[in-house]
Formats: C-alpha cells, structure tokens, sequence
C-alpha cells in the first residue's frame, strides 16, 4: 500500500485540526511612530522594526483561534520563529517559517500570517501594531531541510513511494523493530542519539522536550533547535554538522507506517578574512543520505535576506560559491550590496562592522530520483573594525600658520565643531573667523580635513622662551558625529612651534657733513638676515671696493657712506644744495626677499658734481672760472646753443638735459654706450664802435656720460636711455682753439645725427664689470670711444692743437666764420678728467656720480 495513502486520513485530520480562525484585532489608538517592514521570502516571512528611542525591544505576539502567544526564544525556536534583536544596526527582525505553529495553511500553497508588535516608550507605556500577511510559497521539493540560526526544520511529502527494503538504512531497520514493538495507534517519534538507544516518545512529551511534530495537508513536519540532547555533532569533510535523528511512526492494523525525518545541518558561522565573509558547508550532507544510494548535487544558489539571486546579479556584486570535492564555500566581498555596514562609537573610536544574510540552497536528487532541497538562512558579520583618526603637524614654522592634518575619517562622518584652545567653534564659525577648514578625499574611500590657524590669530597662544625666540601652542578637539544617527566621537591634536619671531632689523642712520653713517646693534639671530645695497651683499670686500668705511665687530655694525660714493641717489639739485638718499636693505637670508629697508634722505651743499642718472639724465654742476678765470657763466651753452643753463652765478652753471637732447652725441661700442656734450663758452669782441658776441667759441669743455652696454635695458633710434646703473661721468677742461684752425675745424664740424638701431642688452652680471670697470676710457684717451674718421684726422700734422694759457684768453684770432658743432676729436694732453674719490677697480664704478 502506498505510504501517501496510509497517511492521508491522519494528514486530512491534521489539517483540519490546524485550521483556525483568526480573532478580530483591535489596533492601538496611538501608533508608535516607528515603521514595520513585512516582506514574503522564498521560504519565510519577514518582519523588521526599527528600535524605539526609548531602548526598549518591540515583543511579538502569534495570534490564531486560540488567542495570541507570545514569542520568546524558546517558543519561536519550537514554533518555527527566529527572532533578534540588533541594536547596532538599530532594528528587530522576526522571521516566520511558512510551517510554523501559528499560520493558516491553504494545502500548503497560500500561508497567512497575523502578529502583534508591542513597543514600549520611555515611561513604560505600550502601545501596539497589528500585522497581516498573506504569502504564496514556490513548490516545494519532496523533502525540504531548513537551517535556521536558532532551529532545523525538515518536511517531507506525504505521497512518497514505499522504499526498496535493501536500500533502507541499517539504524532504520534497527527503529522499524523498536517501533514494532512499541508502536500504537496515535503518532509517535522515535529519536536516536548517536551511540545511543532509541527513546519513543509521544507528540506530547516531544514537545516538552522542545521537538515539534505537525502534519498538514500534504507533508508531515519535525523540527528541532540546536543543542537537544538527542542531537549529535559530526565531523563532514573537515566541517561540523549537527545531526537530529527522528523516526516518526503509528501502527495501523497489521501495518506499523514509518518516516524517516533526519535534520543536518552545518555549523559553520561563517569567517571575515579581511575582505571577504565566508561559509562553509559539506558537498555533499552524508547523513542525509538514505540506504546505500548516493546524492547527487542538482544546483547551488546564494542569495541575501532570504532572497536568491540569478548567476548574474550574483557576479556583478562580487558573491562566489566555490565548489571542491568535500566542500562548499559562500563568499561575499566586505560592503558588498546587500549586506549592512553599520559604524558605531566604542571606547571613543570609530568602529565598523558588515552584516549579510547569507541565504543558501543547494538541491541534491538520489538514484531513485527522490529530490532533496536544503535552505540555510545564516547571519555573518564581520568583527568590529576600529578606524582610529590620526592627525599630522604639517606647521610650516616659516609661514607662520598651524596646519593640522586630520585623517582616517569614513565618509559617514562629518566634523561638526573644534576647540581651539578651549574655546569651541562650529565649523562654520571657524571658517567665517577666518579659519582654513579644507575637507580632501583619500584613496582608501576616507577622506581628511585640513585646518589653518594663523600663529598671530589671537587664539594661539604664545610664550617668550629667550631672545628672539617664541612658542606657538595650540590644542585642538576635534568633535565628529556618525551620521544620521549623530553617535559623537572626538579627536585631540596639540601642535607647537618654536619660531624666531623677530622683526626685520632697522639700521640707525645720521646724517654727516660729507655722508650718512650707519648703525645696527648685533643680536643673537642676526644669522636670519642679510644685508645688502641694491642687489649687492653687505660685506667687507663690496664696502672696500667702493669706498665705504665698514666697522663690524662684536658689538657693532657701523657703516659709513662717503657722499658721492656706489649707491646714492640724488634729488632736487640747485647750486645751493641738493638731497642725497642712501639705502641699506635687510633680506632673508634664505630666500633673499627684502623684508625691510633703513634708507636716509639728507641735504647736502652744492659744491661741483656730475650725475648721470639710469633714468638718461646728466647734471652738472661746475665752476668754470676755475679753468677760465674770465668766462661769463652766462654765457655758456651746450651744443644746441638753445640749452642754456638752469641755474648760474658768478662762477658757477647748473646744466641738467637728457641724454637725447641738446646736441648730445652718442657712440655705441661693444663694451660701452658714451653720450657727450659741451659746456661752451661764448666771448665778447670789442671793436671801435661796439662790442660783439661771436658764437665761434674758443673755449669748450667736454662733459660725458659712459654707461656699459650690458647693464642698459633700452636705446632707441632718438638716443632714449633707460639704464640699470648710472653711468661715468667726465668732464675736460676747456680747450682753446687756435684761429688758423677754426676754418679747418669748421669744415670736419658737421656730424651727423648716428643711424643707431634699437638694441636689445642684456644685464651685466658683478663679474664682468669687475674684470673691465673702466678699461675702455683711459683717463688720457676719454674719446677713443667715438667714430674713428675724424678725431685725429681734423689736426693737420704742422699745426698740432696747444693749450691755450688760461690767463691769456684775448690772443686768440678771431675766427672767420661762426663755428659750428665741433667735430669729435682726441683731446690733447693738459686736458683734465674728474678724479674719482673711489679706487679705479671698483666694480660699480661704471654708473655713479663723481666730483673734482
């Protein structure tokens, strides 16, 4: 007789006895404000709460005809219930079997669950939330295993075929002739514990003893929760799996009616080796295995929450189901979708862990095609992870900002506030105080903040520790909230700088009768600065070279500047006085930058001088009755007879041009450009009837600018000069001019405006102007710079040009014809050039102001 038929009549009663009606419920007036998540999986149903801020678990209660039952851990391991509470991830999940105790069953199609959720405020006061499911479950397999956290369910069909007698188990022959013996009419179990003598006991006492037996209308149901006496470990494959050996039986008539009903599952709880979570379980769960036969695997399939998914989907998150000849191994990659990564605060550390899921099932079939399915519903989690934060001094003490490196931050958290100093401020605060706050991204899926304090901010505090030398402090509290849930946590850094923090020194300066004189106190951080004039560093060779007289001993800088030496510049000249400013700069001594400058303006009496400023101005200030004691001061020009002077008196002119105008000649050489013009000196001529001025001078005096041409930026076609350094001056005395050459010189007078092309020079580094200073003007030979054509040419060889004595102006011939501009010529050997108060080989000697 078919086994499906002998246990149709027990099944039908079952399934009678198992339908209830449900009660109407009343919902609470005051619903928590808490939502309930109630999903239909693949073999359960799934219900999550979030906690309640009061700290309080939500309760369960199964409702049917016969009331309601609460839940507890013990009852819902029995009943077909997991419950668990997780406060880290913040929510309660109840999972409910599609057999369990309290659920309608529709021949084992449709499932119809109805639950209470009670949740507690914080004064105690419960309040409820009514939940109703209705489920459709898939077909199920002919034997179904379950591996729940908490119990092992199997069911089987009631319409399976009687087994051949050789392929039955010999522990089950052993139970057939026990249950022969003992059995009755109403349903008993026998359990068998390994090593063990078979205990029969009734549905009754199985159930005290926490083993639950149902039928329903097409399948008989055992389940078990771990741990029972009755239950065994074994060792599968290097795996533990806990057995339940349960024989359900009843005697009706002549025949006794058996099933075999054994549970396996692995006990695996999973491992995290750093990136992925893993579970293991045995190819292939040899206790499952009837008589001599063997199962074969069909297929395997993982899946999260109760859910599986398709090769594919799997793939794309990175899930692998690794399959060897003992073994099965799940994995799923850490933050894989999912799974749930909650961050909390321990020990005020950041910590963080991964929670997934695992659903798993694996289907096997026997050689008499019999299929088998296991579902292994199974939580991994990772251990908690500290992510500590770290912070790094990046304080530049040159710069004279804290910056502060915090690290190590999950993108789940945000800065919400620092204290700096004991004073506490928002992060929006601190950044409108003027505070740097830079959040940047980092390769690990971190990011970190970056915070600016200035060191003079009033915040930082500062200490004297000896001279010159500062401590900036600064204590930071760094507070950070997990969002959404706010969990704060919060990061000390202390920074400090020690900083010499002494500004820039400030020579003393007075002012002397012939120049200004320096002083500057020596301290202990003198060594951050240097010292210099323009582009030149102060040291003894440079002041020796141009003429400063330079006193640096242990105590004392002294500097003393010579009027008319390297470095003045001068202002507002008249023949009564003119201004003289003389600068020292102080510079970093590392990165040269000027950082302060002790410059002295003083008012100095005119005397004589010539200045040929950068600028292409020349200034001159002479007394030409020195060289002809009868010259009118007011009655000199320069070439273009139109320049008159600015100032006279007596003896004294004040001629001050720029360098392309007043007939001005210039000659361009390699090394120098020379500008030249004439101071001449118009005489008077008495006759019978009136006196008469000729402008056929017989006195001229030469006066020159010489500048290198390295050192000059720009000359233009119209002789414009913009120059780095002032130029050399010079001037000859004047020459008197013999009559019988005034026709002569007249006719090689003419000289033509120079054809100069723009050029493009380059500035002369301090070693080439040292090795050529003035090389390219000897003193006797000033002119040699000019055109060779006409300045020796214009003497004939008989007639060589003499010295005129300067007493005997009057016995020069009157010339013929008016002169006109002199051509340029080498003058003779009484001509008298300014003598320089610094020595020859000064390497600024090109470009400064000199006087007789």
């Amino acid at each position: 007789m078919a086994f499906g038929y002998i246990l149709g009549r027990l099944l039908l009663l079952g399934a009678v006895t198992c339908a209830l009606r449900a009660p109407s419920l009343q919902q609470s007036p005051e619903l928590p404000q808490i939502p309930v998540v109630v999903e239909c999986k693949d073999r359960h149903l799934l219900i999550s709460v979030n906690l309640p801020t009061s700290g309080s678990e939500p309760r369960f209660e199964a409702f049917d005809s016969g009331g309601s039952h609460p839940i507890t851990q013990y009852y819902g391991a029995q009943c077909g219930y997991t419950y668990s509470v997780q406060p880290l991830v913040g929510f309660a999940v109840l999972r409910a079997s599609y057999f369990s105790c309290h659920t309608e069953n529709q021949n084992d199609e449709v499932f119809t669950f109805k639950f209470r959720v009670i949740i507690a405020d914080q004064n105690g006061k419960e309040s409820f939330v009514n939940v109703s499911k209705t489920c459709s479950a898939p077909p199920s397999f002919p034997r179904e295993v379950t591996c729940e956290e908490n119990y092992m369910e199997v069911s089987v069909e009631s319409g399976l075929p009687c087994l051949n007698p050789s392929a039955v188990k010999t522990d089950f022959t052993e139970a057939f002739s026990v249950a022969q013996r003992s059995a009755v009419e109403a349903l008993q179990v026998m359990l068998q514990a390994e090593n063990q003598q078979p205990e029969v006991l009734s549905v009754g006492d199985a159930a005290n003893q926490g083993y639950y037996i149902m039928l329903t209308p097409g399948r008989i149901v055992f389940r078990s929760s771990f741990g029972q006496p009755h239950a065994s470990i074994k060792t599968v494959n290097g795996v533990a799996v806990e057995v339940v050996k349960a024989t359900v039986f009843f005697r009706q008539s002549w025949m006794v009616v058996m099933v075999d009903l054994v549970a396996a599952c692995s006990l695996d709880g999973g491992s995290f080796d750093g990136y992925r979570l893993h579970w293991r379980t045995p190819a292939v769960l040899t206790p499952l295995v009837v008589g001599p036969t063997e199962l074969r695997t069909e297929y395997i399939g993982m899946g999260v929450d109760g859910q599986l998914l398709d090769e594919q989907v799997a793939t794309e998150r990175g899930y692998a189901v690794t399959v060897s000849d003992d073994t099965v191994d799940s994995s799923i990659p850490y933050g894989a979708e999912g799974g749930v990564r909650k961050s909390f605060v321990m020990d005020n550390v950041y910590n963080e862990l991964y929670l997934v899921q695992l659903a798993y099932e694996q289907a096997f079939v026997d050689q008499s095609g019999v299929k088998t399915r296991q579902n292994v519903v199974r939580q991994m989690a990772t251990p908690p992870m500290a992510l500590p934060l770290f912070s790094v001094n990046q304080t530049v003490p040159d710069e004279r900002i804290f910056t502060v490196y915090l690290g190590n931050i999950p993108p789940d958290v945000e800065l919400v506030s620092v204290t700096l100093n004991g004073q506490d401020f928002s992060v929006l605060t601190a950044m409108q105080m003027g505070f740097s706050m830079t959040r940047i991204s980092q390769d690990n899926n971190t990011f970190a903040y970056i915070l600016r304090v200035p060191f003079d901010d009033s915040i930082v505090k500062k200490q004297y520790i000896a001279e010159g030398l500062f401590e900036y402090s600064l204590e930071i509290k760094w507070t950070l909230n997990i969002m959404p849930q706010g969990d704060a946590y919060y990061h000390l850094s202390s920074v400090m700088a020690l900083v010499l923090d002494v500004p820039p020194p400030v020579f003393d300066s007075m002012c002397a009768e012939n120049g200004i004189s320096f002083r500057k106190e020596h301290h202990g951080y003198d060594y951050l600065w240097d010292f210099a004039v323009g582009q030149y560093p102060l040291t003894q060779q440079l002041a020796s070279e141009r003429g400063y007289i330079m006193n640096n001993d242990s105590q004392t800088l002294i500097l003393n500047v010579p009027l008319f030496t390297i470095g003045y510049v001068y202002e507002g000249i008249t023949l009564e006085q003119f201004y003289g400013t003389f600068e020292v700069l102080t510079r970093n001594a590392k990165t040269f930058a000027i950082e302060q400058s002790s410059a002295n303006r003083c008012l100095f009496q005119t005397t004589e001088l010539l200045v040929c400023s950068p600028e292409g101005v020349l200034t001159v200030v002479s007394d030409i009755t020195k060289a002809v004691p009868s010259a009118d001061p007011a009655r000199t020009t320069l070439l273009d007879t139109s320049c008159r002077p600015i100032e006279f008196d007596d003896t004294r002119v004040l001629f001050s041009f720029g360098l392309n105008t007043c007939g001005t000649r210039v000659q361009i050489g390699q090394e120098y450009v020379t500008y030249e013009n004439e101071i001449i000196f118009h005489e008077v001529y008495s006759t019978d009837s009136k006196p008469v001025i000729t402008r056929d001078a017989a006195y001229r005096m030469t006066i020159r600018c010489i500048y290198p041409v390295r050192s000059t930026e720009s000359l233009f076609v119209d002789w414009k000069l913009k120059a780095e350094t002032p130029g050399i001056g010079q001037i000859k005395d004047p020459v008197k001019v013999p009559p019988q050459m005034q026709n002569a010189l007249s006719f090689q007078s003419t000289v033509k405006k120079p054809s100069v092309q723009r050029a493009n020079l380059v500035e002369e580094t301090s070693a080439q102007m040292i090795k050529t200073p003035v090389q390219a003007m000897p003193p006797k030979t000033p002119v040699q710079a000019m055109p060779p054509k006409t300045p020796v040419q214009a003497m004939p060889p008989k007639t060589p040009v003499q010295a005129m004595p300067p007493k005997k102006p009057a016995q020069a011939t009157a010339p013929k014809k008016p002169a006109q501009a002199t051509a340029p010529k080498k003058p003779a050997d009484f001509v008298r050039v300014v003598k320089w108060s610094v020595p020859v080989n000064a390497p600024e000697l090109l470009g400064r102001t000199r006087t007789k």
